[in-house]
């Protein structure tokens, strides 16, 4: 199934990318050397290829699992005017329901995906799943604004079981090469797909039988996907050794994951606090958790750099970060998700609240979003072993880049396709082009005994991104909005105003993750490509 290259050379990675063709590897230094493969390595990369059965099992399970977790992501971007209408949710909370999922996940994926490493990352998925569909269901029986954000923090932990275990179900299913590439963009493909369910049954519920049904269908779901892959998953993906609680005890760095796990969680509720108002900053518990949040993070510098001296387990070893190639990808992922996360959010609110359309309308306006994401994963699957990574990503980036601008010049009386169809279309490109390299070069990073933590490690910078984005997106949004001329700050060109500033903010964000991937990735060549 998968392609063989004929000339490879070796680029700066624990488990080695390649530069092909007459391209040259760029010289061994600190921010490039490798980090020590394990000898267990190339092994590793030579996984015999599954069964159709088990290919269909594996693929079905975890594209349905992220696409369900999209499409609920979906039910409250379009439903939330009237959610929050009809459960009374105060405006300084309006947007939590969304920042409150990516909050709880991004602060647990790492912990969680430690654990699945030891356990097993088949028993890890499906707990998730099963308490996936609990949370899911519950979020539909909410009878206050509050209880519904409760349940949509505990769903957020949920799928926190899911994700690093999804990633690692993949590395251990599929062989280096085309299948796993396919494998990996067919997971991104699910998100798009689900946004896409999402934003219709959002509308068309919130406008006739009520926004609930739309998490009860996503609970029988879920629960028909914890069915399949309860009975499909293969049982021999996991490689537990019978002292499972001696390892869980020595070989997961508890200390650093709390301290990461607090630290990302502190930050990350201080930002979305002040989504509401810039004002919420000053308010002691936020002001506190910020402060905090900034002071763990040398802290847990320190300790993970003490971990890997002595030889102990680090659950993120400072050395990675001396790889040029791992993080600018890390940092690209935490921005690109962010940019991609809040011109999402804030496409919906332009929709409803400036051209003031229905529900239902905005999720007809949202479908070429699932196209063009669901085209741009297929495509990554299919050319990602044949074509240079750093192009593939910043041509993604530009496409991203260019929705936003066209959104920072929009007016609210142009017609749909004038700006926002293109805006719509091009925004998932970035995400999802990068969606496929970033996984593949972070599972490369990390031992093949720690794939759910690299799974952990991606879905975390994504998590924490699309929270920080949108955070500061509406901060900036808010501001603008409060600062303009208009009396009525709650009026379409009061918000038109600040609305406008976000996309630029946005769009220069995007231009400069572009510069940012030009210079980090330079050399990197082709990744996903099957080993001799």
């Amino acid at each position: 199934m998968s392609r063989t290259s004929t000339s490879i050379e070796l680029v700066q990675f624990p488990t080695p990318l390649r530069v092909t063709g007459n391209e040259t590897p760029p010289t061994l230094t600190d921010d490039t050397r490798p980090i020590n493969p394990p000898a267990n390595a190339v092994a590793a990369g030579q996984t015999a290829a599954p069964s159709k059965g088990t290919t269909a099992i594996v693929l079905l399970s975890v594209v349905c699992i992220t696409g369900i977790s999209s499409l609920l992501a979906g039910l409250v971007t379009v439903g939330l005017p009237t959610i929050a209408h009809e459960l009374q949710l105060e405006g300084r909370l309006l947007l939590w329901p969304i920042s409150i999922y990516a909050l709880t996940c991004g602060c647990t994926l790492l912990l969680l995906g430690s654990v699945a490493d030891v356990v097993g990352s088949r028993p890890m998925y499906l707990t998730g799943c099963v308490l996936q569909s609990v949370f899911t269901l519950a979020c539909g029986l909410a009878q206050t604004g509050m209880q519904l954000i409760v349940f949509r923090a505990f769903a957020g932990i949920a799928i926190s079981f899911c994700l690093p275990s999804a990633v690692s179900i993949i590395t251990s299913t599929f062989p280096e090469g085309k299948s796993r590439n396919i494998a990996f963009a067919s997971m991104g493909g699910g998100q798009p797909i689900g946004f896409a369910l999402g934003l219709t049954l959002g509308g068309v519920f919130s406008d006739t039988i009520g926004w609930r049904w739309g998490f009860h269908i996503a609970a029988i779901l879920n629960t028909v996907i914890l069915v399949v892959g309860f009975v499909g998953l293969p049982r021999g993906i996991d490689h537990r050794a019978p002292d499972m609680w001696k390892r869980l005890i020595h070989e997961i760095d508890w200390v650093g994951s709390v301290i990461a796990s607090v630290s990302l969680a502190m930050l990350s509720y201080s930002f979305a606090a002040i989504t509401g108002s810039t004002s919420d900053i000053t308010q002691p518990t936020t002001l506190c958790m910020l402060i905090v949040s900034v002071l763990l993070i040398p802290v847990f510098i320190f300790w993970v750099g003490r971990q890997e001296r002595l030889g102990r387990p680090a659950i993120i070893p400072n050395s990675l970060w001396r790889n040029r190639i791992f993080t600018t990808i890390c940092i690209g992922v935490f921005a690109i998700w962010g940019i991609f996360n809040a011109i999402e959010s804030f496409l919906t609110l332009f929709f409803q609240d400036v051209q003031q359309i229905t529900a239902l309308q905005t999720s007809v306006r949202f479908l070429p979003a699932p196209i063009a994401g669901a085209l741009g994963n297929l495509v990554m699957g299919l050319i990602a072993h044949k074509v240079r990574a750093d192009y593939c990503v910043i041509i993604g980036t530009i496409f991203t880049a260019l929705g936003a601008l066209l959104m920072s010049i929009i007016q609210p009386q142009w017609s749909y396709w004038s700006c926002a169809f293109l805006a719509v279309f091009f925004n998932p490109i970035g995400a999802d082009a990068l969606f496929t390299v970033a996984n593949l070069i972070i599972t490369q990073v990390f031992p093949p005994r720690t794939q759910a933590l690299a799974g952990g490690v991606f879905n975390t910078i994504s998590q924490v991104g699309k929270s920080v984005g949108l955070a500061t997106s509406a901060v900036i949004a808010n501001s603008v909005t409060e600062k303009s001329r208009f009396e009525d700050k709650e009026s379409p060109a009061a918000l038109m105003k600040g609305y406008h500033a976000t996309f630029w903010y946005l769009f220069a964000m995007s231009c400069a993750v572009g510069l940012l991937f030009a210079w980090g990735l330079r050399g990197i060549g082709r990744v996903g490509v099957k080993r001799e």
